[in-house]
């Protein structure tokens, strides 16, 4: 069973020629991505070549072990079982006409053309000043649309409902520098958020990722968890009697504020009054004072 996006993947592949190098690949999912409306099937994050999806990337994987696509680093290019994916006749329509409209737009001009369109992917891309050397105009939107630089302080994200890319522009936008990791065990079935694809992730953009888990919850002490009253007991106790052993953890937190940073504390839940976040966050505030009180994202 194939998830629609990673049908559209290979429909669109298919739609430029069954072959496509992959930076202009990238470049043109995400001119499809912005160009399908409200629900886009993938999202993108400013990278060093530009817009970038790490979802895609990780259904590309999924895509060449199902042997749909082939093994190949440098670009996208379909197998003949490929032929036997079925998408609506409309879809297919959509995308082979985006194709046809991009048709002769490859390489060095296709890349430049997404920057002077949509500067913000451009923001984190080491080619951006090659491509776009003389124009001025172009080079000066970049700038303009890198997220302005924040106070130092802490925030805190639950990652509950968010795409990889989605939660890592988030951070970006809120000025983040620093992503602190709050989970006792950091492992989890969406995509993205284990630690190691975490903090590639968070490498990718610019934020540094540190994982405390001496602050985490232990799993089986969540499980009976099923009203806010229940909560708010595992958080009293949490906060009485586990914090107070890992103040060298909170006075790291706070020294990375004292540093300049703005660190986010994150874990998987949405609602910080549902998520022990929320109590370090508050812990450091008494720690260090008022100037250190938590916003959430």
């Amino acid at each position: 069973m194939l998830f629609d996006r990673q049908k559209q993947l290979l429909v669109l592949v298919n739609a430029l020629g069954g072959e496509v190098g992959s930076l202009d690949f990238q470049k043109l999912l995400l001119l499809y991505c912005l160009e399908a409306g409200e629900k886009p099937p993938y999202e993108f994050v400013p990278y060093k070549f530009g817009g970038f999806s790490f979802t895609s990337y990780a259904d590309k994987r999924k895509l060449i072990e199902r042997e749909l696509l082939v093994d190949n680093d440098r670009a996208w290019k379909l197998t003949p079982a490929s032929e036997d994916v079925v998408v609506a006749e409309t879809l297919r329509s959509r995308i082979h006409r985006f194709a046809k409209r991009y048709k002769g737009l490859r390489g060095d001009a296709l890349v430049a053309d997404v920057y002077r369109r949509y500067p913000y992917y451009a923001i984190r891309s080491e080619i951006a000043g090659k491509l776009l050397a003389g124009d001025d105009t172009a080079l000066k939107a970049i700038e303009e649309a890198r997220p302005s630089m924040s106070q130092p302080g802490q925030c805190t994200i639950g990652y509950e409902g968010w795409s990889l890319e989605g939660y890592l522009n988030l951070l970006l936008r809120s000025g983040v520098t620093v992503l602190c990791d709050v989970r006792k065990n950091p492992l989890s079935r969406k995509y993205g958020f284990s630690k190691n694809t975490l903090l590639k992730g968070c490498e990718g953009v610019g934020i540094r990722y540190e994982h405390l888990p001496v602050l985490g919850i232990a799993s089986d002490e969540r499980r009976a968890l099923k009203t806010q009253a229940d909560y708010d007991a595992l958080f009293e106790t949490y906060s009485r009697i586990s914090l107070p052993k890992n103040e060298s953890a909170l006075r790291k937190i706070g020294g990375w504020i004292k540093q300049g940073e703005r660190v986010a504390l994150t874990c998987y839940e949405r609602l910080p009054e549902q998520c022990h976040r929320h109590c370090v966050a508050e812990a450091v505030e008494r720690m260090f004072g008022k100037e250190y009180a938590p916003s959430h994202l």
